[in-house]
């Protein structure tokens, strides 16, 4: 018990971290199935260019001489965002909507062929310019601030250090997370986003454009996607093309966790599987008296889906809904 109670505080923090890259992750899987009931595996791919796509600009910003700093950070978020947004407008428009009314598993499969030519395009560009595939990018706030030590209930504590980058990401993540929620539930887009995902037949009959609602639900997916890969190549420093396979599939998780469609409950989900991957990472061995490994923590998000599947189909904060006919 000591020994776990020790390392909570930087356990929290750092499951918090990954569990807010998660939970971002996880909206764009929920706002497309929301709207086009597809599983848009494609869309860790996008968080894997974003990734690539802000490292890039960081090594040219020190190549030109330019400082690396809060300005550099929000360019990047911002020519990341937009980047991945369109690419993730092209894949809807090439890829997805000419099978938008055949059977649901042919869109589901061309989005898994997506996937596939993202990474080896990622890969190839990679290794092009640097001779291999796996980059370790540019980080800008490496400074560390100290946790001093406490006790809770005669247990102490011991002091830890969180660096800036964890702050920070955290702190972005956060920040989408709310400005989504506000223009999906505030806006006139959002409005029109939620009429769309309740019935296309009906949204359409009333005069908004579905093929735009549609196109807008995948650049914003895809932008705040690409923008949690700069956020995750600061925070983790190395990358390669097949980071957003395992991640994608995790926040995929959360969002069936949190009920997939529901956007909230995408945050939640995330959260809470980055809260428990990261407490199993560094308490596993203890718990089990070294028979299983932090190895074994990425089992856990698994575990959550079977469960959630088996006992509430509709996640923890979504509802069951009848099949239309």
């Amino acid at each position: 018990m000591q020994e776990i109670l020790s390392t909570l505080p930087q356990v929290l923090l750092d499951g918090l971290t990954l569990g807010a890259i998660y939970a971002v992750v996880a909206l764009g899987y929920t706002m497309v199935y929301g709207i086009l009931e597809l599983i848009n595996f494609a869309h860790g791919e996008i968080f894997m260019a974003g990734a690539f796509i802000g490292t890039a600009l960081l090594f040219g910003f020190v190549d030109i001489g330019l400082a690396l700093n809060w300005v550099t950070l929000i360019l990047v978020l911002i020519f990341a965002s937009f980047l991945t947004g369109v690419i993730g407008v092209g894949i809807e428009r090439v890829a997805y909507r000419p099978l938008r009314t055949a059977p649901k598993l042919i869109p589901l499969i061309s989005a898994v062929g997506i996937s596939f030519i993202l990474q080896d395009i990622v890969r190839f560009i990679a290794e092009y310019k640097t001779g291999n595939y796996i980059v370790t990018g540019q980080t800008i706030f490496e400074n560390k601030i100290a946790i001093p030590a406490f006790s809770v209930g005669g247990y102490e504590v011991h002091a830890s250090a969180v660096k800036s980058n964890t702050l920070i990401v955290i702190g972005i993540a956060v920040l989408i997370m709310i400005v989504l929620d506000i223009f999906v539930n505030r806006t006139k887009w959002g409005i029109a986003m939620r009429a769309v995902a309740q019935d296309r037949a009906t949204a359409a009959l009333m005069g908004i454009n579905v093929n735009k609602v549609i196109s807008l639900t995948f650049f914003i997916g895809s932008a705040i996607g690409g923008a949690t890969g700069v956020l995750y190549a600061q925070q983790y420093a190395t990358i390669n093309p097949f980071i957003g396979f395992i991640l994608g599939l995790k926040a995929f998780t959360a969002a069936v966790l949190g009920g997939i469609g529901n956007i909230r409950g995408a945050m939640f989900g995330g959260l809470l599987i980055g809260l428990l991957e990261v407490f199993a990472a560094a308490n596993l061995g203890i718990l089990t008296g070294g028979a299983l490994g932090a190895e074994y923590k990425d089992v856990f998000a698994f575990i959550i889906l079977i469960l959630v599947l088996i006992f509430k189909p509709a996640g923890l904060f979504g509802q069951a809904v009848k099949e239309k006919v």
